[in-house]
């Protein structure tokens, strides 16, 4: 399914703006109510490109990634420019995964097979909800109807494509969402992305929260359409590989495993993070959120990067912890013990053993059982002791 972790190397490029900023969501999204010169950012994006592969060396690209913010408000030329960039300064696998996030609005849906002629081959939309009431509530701009035509186009123009939902919404039965979640199957084309709500600082909905004025669904429920969650999606032979995603073998998304793993990728454009490795060394960037002051210092410095700096042992063993625990396949911790320069304490392992929170493979590999999903943080804490 994927390359060894020394081999794979993602891009990923963050488009920061939006038609409207959604009221759950604490991504580094801008709404600008002119339109935005994409000619000039195209050209930031350019020079940022060629700085990042200076620090990177020689390196085959194995994924791309259009994340934001709205992507597919960005014009297939204007993607076209950006990947033809990327196989300049480094080579372009002749079988990457090139991922475009796309929100279902009708205009955009129409642009799909210009993204396809660009060189996308995976689109992943933002639907959030089937259900016209609950993507009001969710402030999206489309409506059910609209969103099952765009998964509809899609699954036409792209040979691959996945689409994400939120579930555990305030009041949320385990009945609403048992209907909804087997609709979405039924349109689904062998991925889903398929998320709880939380409430995060710096949203609308926290703002809500903190007047009394949004409850979110408790504890127990939330774990319960969880668990619903995963019963589901196994009965239609979708593997949980992650604890949020789900897909028929051979279907998973190649770019955010490489996250997962542990492994290289770029980040470029504004408020990007990127892990790049250098010898026994492991690089962390990361660039200015602000998309006018990212575009002024890359077209100053060549580079918006705001940050750069090496990750300590026990930074990228924790990092590797973190996120590899997220993942059915889970853990090598031969790796955490190259990493860190000590082993975990096989002491706190069988612990978690014990209270059925983690399981050793014949492999020796560590992952979370579905017991363990559910206090995944607390694991993680506990084997990071």
């Amino acid at each position: 399914m994927s390359l060894p972790p020394d081999n794979a190397f993602g891009v990923y490029v963050h488009w920061p703006f939006c038609a409207a900023k959604c009221p759950y969501c604490d991504f580094n999204s801008h709404v600008r109510h002119n339109p935005v010169d994409q000619q000039s950012f195209v050209e930031a994006y350019e020079r940022e490109i060629a700085h990042i592969a200076s620090l990177s060396g020689s390196r085959t690209v194995t994924s791309v990634f259009f994340g934001g913010g709205t992507p597919s408000l960005m014009a297939p030329n204007t993607v076209e420019t950006i990947l033809n960039t990327i196989g300049k300064h480094w080579s372009l696998a002749t079988d990457a995964e090139i991922s475009m996030e796309a929100n279902p609005s009708s205009v955009e849906a129409e642009r799909f097979k210009g993204y396809r002629t660009a060189g996308v081959n995976r689109v992943s939309l933002g639907i959030q909800s089937l259900q016209d009431d609950q993507l009001k509530f969710l402030g999206r701009l489309h409506n059910a109807s609209e969103a099952i035509g765009a998964i509809e186009i899609a699954q036409a123009v792209f040979p691959r494509m996945s689409f994400d939902l939120i579930y555990a919404r305030p009041n949320q039965t385990a009945s609403e969402w048992e209907a909804e979640l087997k609709q979405a199957i039924d349109l689904s084309a062998g991925h889903l992305s398929l998320y709880q709500l939380t409430i995060e600082e710096g949203t609308r909905f926290f703002d809500l929260h903190e007047a009394g004025k949004l409850n979110p669904l408790d504890e127990n429920p939330s774990a319960e359409l969880y668990e619903l969650t995963q019963s589901i999606t196994a009965d239609a032979g979708y593997q949980t590989y992650e604890i949020s995603n789900h897909a028929k073998p051979g279907h998973e998304c190649e770019h955010n495993l490489v996250y997962w793993r542990g492994q290289d990728y770029a980040g470029i454009g504004p408020g990007a993070h990127g892990r790049l490795t250098s010898g026994t060394k492991r690089l962390a960037t990361s660039t200015h959120k602000n998309p006018e002051e990212w575009w002024q210092q890359a077209m100053v410095n060549g580079h918006g990067m705001e940050d750069q700096f090496t990750l300590l042992p026990e930074e990228q063993a924790d990092e590797f912890l973190l996120m590899g625990l997220r993942l059915a396949e889970g853990i090598h911790p031969k790796r955490f013990e190259a990493l860190r320069g000590e082993p975990i304490n096989p002491q706190q392992i069988e612990f978690l053993e014990t209270l059925g929170l983690i399981q050793t493979k014949k492999s020796g590999a560590i992952s979370a059982t579905p017991k363990g999903f559910l206090l995944l943080d607390a694991v993680v804490a506990d084997l990071a002791a």
